[in-house]
């Protein structure tokens, strides 16, 4: 008798486990289906925007270019802060106890500061080059 309950028990479970993964993976087709539709509209806008950068410049490498240094500008900011944050930690936090981590924290606050300004310029530089030095 308690044989027959035992299995009867695991037979409820495995039931109860199939039914489980069954309606997740049917969850998760779905979330794929909606991921799927959006990489590709993704793809499309971006496919869009190097076409247009490459009719403004009027060259293929160009463009390209172009759109690279867009991006660059563009996710440089947020990288830049977070490294100035983490230097400005070293320095004012960490660095109060330990005065090599003083020194640390203001090497990656001037590189980060110097990087960000880099990657602000350099499009702008590019941008003036083609239009004033191509001719």
């Amino acid at each position: 008798m308690k044989k027959a309950v035992a299995i009867f028990a695991i037979l409820i479970i495995l039931i109860g486990i199939s039914n489980f993964f069954n309606q997740s993976l049917a969850v998760e087709r779905a979330i794929d289906e909606k991921t799927e539709s959006q990489l590709i509209e993704i793809k499309e806008t971006q496919t869009k925007s190097l076409e247009d950068y490459k009719e403004k410049y009027g060259s293929d490498a160009y463009g390209l270019v172009a759109y690279i240094l867009n991006i660059v500008r563009i996710y440089s900011i947020p990288f830049c802060f977070l490294g100035i944050a983490i230097g400005a930690i070293h320095q004012y936090v960490i660095g109060i106890r330990k005065l090599d981590t003083l020194e640390k924290g203001m090497g990656l606050v001037v590189t980060f500061i110097t990087l960000l300004i880099i990657c602000q310029i350099l499009p702008l530089a590019f941008a003036m080059f083609i239009k004033f030095g191509r001719g």
